[in-house]
């Protein structure tokens, strides 16, 4: 059973009671990201998540982590485009623990100077893990060019230039303008007394200001693009892909019907094809990011450099053939049962259904619940199928982004095959 409610300072509350457990998963999600950024504070979003760690009026950040563990729970956060979340998962008996915990941080957190000079260092090594990770630049490349000069195509951490620079004023203005009541949504999932989280929420979150929602609204333009980037690395890494659709859209799941078929899985047609058949490719797969106004379909490749072009020609005639054979009824309906296996068995956990529900009301203002999802499923036909095929799958809008020795590969060539249609 789910159920919503509202505190008195305006935060969304989102509570699904789970008796067969032990445990509970809180998590307090946030309208903020680097969607919402500019180019000259880009990264903010993500070092102040960094910061609520670093201690409170009340707590060091030795003590958070030492609260948390002596109730045997788990505290951790995150930052994507859209949202920013921090949550907590520990034995039902220990809920209100953790919530004051994470109330604590989200409204008591010092910021202190020191911790920032500390911090702005910390990042810039993340920064540098991500600079190592061939395929994690692949994809970020790709989403930098598709939409060139806009927030959605930020990197997360930031620019090295922006992170050196900022400053405790700076991080204390974005928190104020973006932590308020209205522009946060609490998901509570697992054993529980709903009154009595309900009351200790209002309790713990109190503090927090109420303030006049003030969504922001924008309209990415994909940018048909091709790049490459020059790294000396064993493999070349590939990043191709299509204008998707958001996650508002009908479409939805006849889109991870796509990508399942595509790329998705072992039973692929990438994968059979490029990595079983020919052995072109060691790593190959597809995958989706939806967003609120926008998204993306991704095809990834990971090869020896001699073998890049050949890999490029076979994505492209893999996607020929969908396009011009489609799929069976019974293909379809053994994708639809596939997908719903890996959804119902991957909302089994407290953690798992907190943060469905959580990015739910973020993003679409209402929890989708686990019926309506399987019914849109399986009212999938094959002409949805191939509509959405034909709308997406157009050489004319695929983009292509390329890391790799660049005296190991034909850019010229690779560029002429990405031309031709």
């Amino acid at each position: 059973m789910i159920n919503t409610n509202t505190l008195d300072n305006g935060i969304k509350v989102v509570l699904e009671k789970m008796d067969s457990v032990r445990s509970v998963a809180v998590g307090v999600w946030v309208r903020t990201g680097s969607v919402f950024e500019d180019l000259e504070n880009n990264g903010i979003s993500h070092f102040i998540e960094h910061m609520l760690f670093k201690g409170t009026k009340n707590r060091t950040a030795k003590q958070i982590a030492e609260d948390m563990s002596a109730i045997g729970g788990h505290l951790n956060a995150f930052t994507a485009k859209e949202y920013t979340c921090y949550y907590a998962q520990t034995l039902d008996e220990h809920i209100e623990i953790a919530m004051e915990i994470l109330g604590d941080m989200l409204q008591n957190s010092l910021f202190a100077d020191e911790d920032i000079e500390k911090e702005h260092t910390v990042i810039l090594d993340e920064i540098d893990m991500y600079e190592d990770s061939p395929e994690d630049i692949a994809h970020d490349l790709f989403q930098q060019n598709v939409w060139q000069g806009q927030s959605l195509g930020y990197n997360i951490l930031g620019t090295k230039e922006n992170i050196k620079k900022i400053k405790r004023d700076e991080l204390l203005k974005y928190f104020n303008e973006n932590y308020y009541g209205q522009n946060i949504v609490i998901s509570v999932a697992g054993n529980f007394e709903e009154t009595k989280i309900m009351n200790a929420l209002n309790e713990i979150f109190k503090d927090i200001p109420s303030d006049i929602e003030n969504e922001m609204v924008y309209n990415p333009e994909y940018n048909k693009s091709f790049i490459y980037k020059d790294k000396d690395i064993e493999q070349a890494h590939l990043c191709l892909g299509f204008p998707g659709i958001d996650y508002l859209s009908k479409d939805l799941y006849t889109l991870a019907i796509l990508n399942t078929v595509l790329g998705g899985g072992m039973n692929s047609r990438l994968f059979q094809s490029i990595r079983e058949e020919k052995g072109l490719a060691y790593s190959i797969y597809s995958y989706t990011s939806t967003y609120k106004y926008t998204g993306l379909l991704y095809i990834y490749a990971a090869s020896n450099p001699i073998y890049v072009e050949e890999v490029f020609v076979q994505i492209k005639e893999e996607i020929k053939k969908l396009r011009e054979n489609l799929i069976t009824e019974e293909e379809l309906n053994k994708i639809k049962e596939q997908l719903k296996s890996n959804y119902i068995i991957g909302l089994e956990s407290t953690n798992s259904k907190m943060s469905s529900n959580g990015k739910s009301i973020i993003l679409l203002g209402r929890v989708k619940t686990q019926d309506e999802i399987i019914e849109k499923l399986n009212s999938v036909t094959l002409d949805d199928f191939k509509v959405l095929t034909d709308k997406i799958l157009q050489y004319d809008k695929l983009s292509l982004s390329l890391v790799g020795r660049i005296n190991n590969l034909d850019i010229g060539r690779i560029k002429e095959l990405w031309e031709k249609e």
